[in-house]
Formats: structure tokens, C-alpha cells, sequence
């Protein structure tokens, strides 16, 4: 349902500031791609929602734009060098939804993710684009201050096909990314890196990008995953065999930090907890022992959230990552891992901890004419209705779920029904239902919603898997996902964000 954005389009607050020089760093603490820089290897692109990635930058990290209105806003840095200005986000997003639209470049050469275009494989958005990420979906700290990251559904992708300074051909270059280790799928191909410049498969060695997930189909590590790998078309390697390797662990930390560098026949995988520690080396060795490989063929785009024909069944979250020039030296990323532990990521409290697997919940809805309404099946079809706990014992069964991981992702949840065990809560057509899974895919995703902070200020919103402008609502009594002013009548504004809020309350039955 995202509108498709083409990269160059005008922001709200202007340009982002060109990279500091080495004379213009505060000197309290370097970061990453200061110290890149010190190491001869300097990022030819920074992104990061989160903070700064220069001590000297105070441009803006990443574009926002708001579903009631379609206007958007940049979020830039509380300070020169500091952490994102998750307030502005927040104010400016109250009582609707916002999607993030642009990643931007902190390294001056304007290499800015933007909605990755249809390739190889289309997205599910308006002309086979990509869907771009809710903006309030992976909330963080960092040092104690309110951030957020990028969280990736399947579907969800960002691109640039027409870089600056990214390497190209058998060029070394050096990349890292911080994502969340607990947040990944078997899906190809959550990457992050250089990829195909017309976003098609082009034959072996044609992207080397960082990948995270658990899918064994090309390649994988010792245990059952997830594995930080390396994209290089046509193959995910954990080392230089097709396929399993024995000294690729899985790791799955919740900030998890993975680094990945190649050169002429040479190429390293590295990772480390993203919180504490240092890095280890995963493989350092020739490149693989394939045809296509050697010399590589990269083509020099920047991917996040997709493999490089487009592919986008990939599930995971990314907090910062970077591109270099060059080669860099273990020392240089050791250095660049203390840095990001010194940025102490750690967990934001969960929108609301009655919604833990396992639980039995009923959803209240908040809006003033309905407080005294739940969300209930009758049937198949699902709505909401006046419950009590003076209601028949069936009444008040309809009306309680049991909370599931998400069948769709495992970071998000799925509602069984109490008295249908076996059946689901999902949307068909934007209109929710309950049914019985049927092991499909989609059923999967259609059955998956991500709790955040309720758009009104009070209780949960329950963001679709799939759809990620779109939210749980229930309008004139039937339950839908809603995103705010779209084109159906149950995406109307008037009392969205109080129809999308839903308080987490004590089991009826």
C-alpha cells in the first residue's frame, strides 16, 4: 500500500550535511567511520537511524512520511555526533503512522536508500516496488536515549542503483552492519551491501553483501542457524565450500554485530555481540572454491532488506551499517567494534507485556462510543461486540484470544481463537476473519501483527505483517487493517488512531 519513491525527490529540512573532515571531529570519542578513516579504509556510506556515524556529522539519518497527510520530515541528531532525535519522530507521527522513506548517507557521497524499485522479483507496493518499513516498529536505546530501528518484513526493502565511490569489480571494500540477532527468517535474502546495479540475478560474483538468517538453501553454518554469510549471487557462503562450512557459528545476540570484507581472492566474515566483546572471525580465507568468483564482478549498488535480484521473502532489523574503500585491517574493525559497544544498544520495554506467547488476552477497544466492546469472532467473521462478564460463557470465549509467536515472524504475534482452537485471526482483502491455517505462506503473514505503542497515547496498535502502514481498526462495529486516509472507507481518518488502539485486557474466558 506504500506509493513508490524515487530517490532525488525534495525533503523537508534540505540536503544532509557533507562528511566531516579528520580536522572538524569532536575529540571526546571516535566513531565508526572516523575510525575507518584513521585506518585508510573510509566509509564511502554510512546509514544508521539510530546516530551519528561521524563524530562530526549533525545532518539528518533517515525521512519519514506521515500517512495522514503524505508530508515528510527529516530526523536528524539531538547534538553533533549524538543519537537520533526520536522525539521529533514522535511528534510529528502522533495519532497516525509514519513510514520511513529515506536512509540517508552520512558519508557525503549521496548514496541514500530509497523504496528498492521492482527487479528480477516485484515487490508487493504500487508498481512493483518494495513496501518500506513502518517508522515506530523497532524501538531501541542507545546510551539511554529513545531510538528506532529499521525493521525488515517480508517484502519490505530499500535500494540504490546509482551509487558513489562503492566498489566495483574485484575492488576490496569492507562492510559492517548491527542488526537484531533475534530477528530473522529462512527467506531470501535479508542482505545488507553491494548488489546488481539493474536489481537482477547477473551471474556468480556480481554483489557481495552481508546476510543474516537461517536459510540452508545455498549455504550454512555449524548448529541451525542464524548465520551471518555472504551474499555473492547465486550462493549465500559460509567459507570457501558450496554449502556447509564447520567454522561458521550461529550467533544470535540481540544487537549482533556482522562484518564482511572482500578483496582480490581474499574475503573475511567476522561477528561479536553488538552490547559487549569483541569480534570473531568466522572465515578469513580465498574466495570460494566455485567457478564465477575469482576475480569478483560487483557492480557496486547498495541493498538492505533483499537480495540482489529483488528478492524479498527476508525478515530482520538493522540499527547501522556502513561501506568502505578499501580492505580494512582487523585492527581497524576491533576498533570500530569497541565503538559500537560503547553505544550500549539495549531493548525498549514491550508495548505491552500482556502480550507474550503463551498468554491468554482479550482486546478492548478504546474509542469513547465503544469502551465497552471486544474483539470477537462470530464465525468466520470478525468484529466487535458489547462483552461482559456477565455474558454467556460462548460470548465471552469468542471474544479471548490465545497469544502466539507470529506464524509469520516470531518477533511479532498471531491470535488463536479459545474455543476454535487450530483457527486464526487474519485479513483477507483488508477485512479480518477467523480461519483455520492452512500452512500456506500467506496465511502465515496475513495471521502476523506487531504490537507497538497504541497511535491514541493509551494501550497497544497492532501493525500488520504484510501491510506495514496498516493496523488493526475496527470501524462501524467489523474489524479491518486500516491505514490512515487511504483509499477505503475504513482507512477514513475521523478516529483512526483511537479505532487503531486496543487495550490488552484480562481474559474473558
Amino acid at each position: 500500500m506504500a506509493t513508490a519513491l524515487f530517490s532525488g525527490q525534495a525533503t523537508a529540512t534540505g540536503s544532509p550535511a557533507l562528511s566531516p573532515t579528520a580536522a572538524g571531529r569532536q575529540a571526546a570519542a571516535a566513531l565508526p567511520c572516523d575510525i575507518y578513516a584513521d585506518g585508510g579504509t573510509p566509509c564511502v556510506a554510512a546509514h544508521s537511524t539510530t546516530r551519528a556515524l561521524y563524530a562530526g556529522y549533525n545532518g539528518p539519518l533517515y525521512q519519514v512520511r506521515r500517512a495522514s497527510d503524505g508530508t515528510t520530515r527529516d530526523i536528524g541528531v539531538l547534538s553533533t555526533g549524538g543519537y537520533a532525535d526520536a522525539a521529533a519522530q514522535d511528534s510529528f507521527c502522533s495519532r497516525t503512522s509514519c513510514l520511513i522513506t529515506v536512509l540517508y548517507d552520512q558519508s557525503g557521497r549521496g548514496n541514500h536508500l530509497t523504496q528498492a524499485p521492482p527487479g528480477q522479483f516485484p515487490g508487493p507496493a504500487e508498481g512493483g516496488y518494495d513496501n518500506l518499513a513502518d517508522a515506530a516498529a523497532a524501538p531501541v536505546t542507545v546510551n539511554g536515549h529513545k531510538a528506532y530501528g529499521v525493521f525488515i518484513a517480508p517484502g519490505t526493502g530499500y535500494r540504490d542503483n546509482g551509487t558513489n565511490g562503492i566498489a566495483t569489480g574485484d575492488q576490496p571494500e569492507g562492510m559492517y552492519a548491527v542488526l537484531d540477532g533475534t530477528h530473522y527468517n529462512s527467506g531470501c535474502c535479508f542482505d545488507y551491501g553491494n548488489a546488481e546495479t539493474n536489481s537482477r540475478n547477473n551471474g556468480n560474483g556480481t554483489m557481495e553483501a552481508i546476510y543474516f538468517g537461517d536459510s540452508k538453501t545455498w549455504g550454512y553454518g555449524t548448529g541451525d542457524g542464524p548465520w551471518i554469510m555472504s551474499d555473492l549471487e547465486n550462493g549465500l557462503f559460509s567459507g570457501v565450500n558450496r554449502g556447509y562450512n564447520a567454522n561458521d557459528p550461529s550467533i544470535s545476540h540481540r544487537f549482533l554485530t556482522a562484518t564482511l570484507k572482500g578483496g582480490p581472492n581474499r574475503w573475511a566474515i567476522r561477528g561479536g555481540n553488538a552490547q559487549s566483546g569483541g569480534l570473531s572471525t568466522f572465515y578469513d580465507g580465498p574466495r570460494p572454491n566455485d567457478s564465477g568468483y575469482d576475480p569478483m564482478k560487483k557492480e557496486g549498488a547498495i541493498i538492505l532488506g533483499t537480495g540482489g535480484d529483488n528478492s524479498n521473502g527476508s525478515a530482520g532489523t538493522f540499527y547501522e551499517g556502513v561501506m568502505t574503500s578499501g580492505y580494512p585491517s582487523e585492527a581497524t574493525e576491533n576498533a570500530v567494534q569497541s565503538s559500537i559497544d560503547a553505544a550500549d544498544y539495549a531493548e525498549a520495554a514491550p508495548a505491552s507485556d500482556a502480550l507474550r506467547p503463551g498468554a491468554k488476552v482479550s482486546l478492548r477497544a478504546t474509542t469513547s462510543c465503544c469502551t465497552k466492546h471486544y474483539l470477537r469472532h462470530d464465525g468466520s467473521d470478525v468484529g466487535i461486540a458489547e462483552v461482559s462478564g456477565s455474558s454467556s460463557s460462548a460470548a465471552r470465549a469468542a471474544a479471548t484470544w490465545t497469544v502466539r509467536k507470529g506464524l509469520g515472524d516470531a518477533s511479532c504475534v498471531s491470535f488463536e481463537s479459545v474455543d476454535k482452537p487450530g483457527q486464526y485471526l487474519r485479513h483477507s482483502d483488508f477485512q479480518l476473519h477467523l480461519n483455520a491455517a492452512d500452512g500456506s505462506s500467506l496465511f502465515r503473514n496475513d495471521a502476523t501483527f506487531c504490537p507497538q505503542a497504541g497511535h491514541s497515547g493509551e494501550g497497544v496498535s497492532l501493525r500488520s505483517l504484510n501491510f506495514p502502514g496498516d493496523f488493526l481498526r475496527h470501524y462501524k462495529y467489523d474489524a479491518y487493517i486500516a491505514s490512515d486516509g487511504g483509499s477505503h472507507d475504513w482507512d477514513a481518518t475521523a478516529a483512526w488512531s483511537d479505532d487503531t488502539s486496543w487495550a490488552a485486557a484480562e481474559p474473558l474466558s
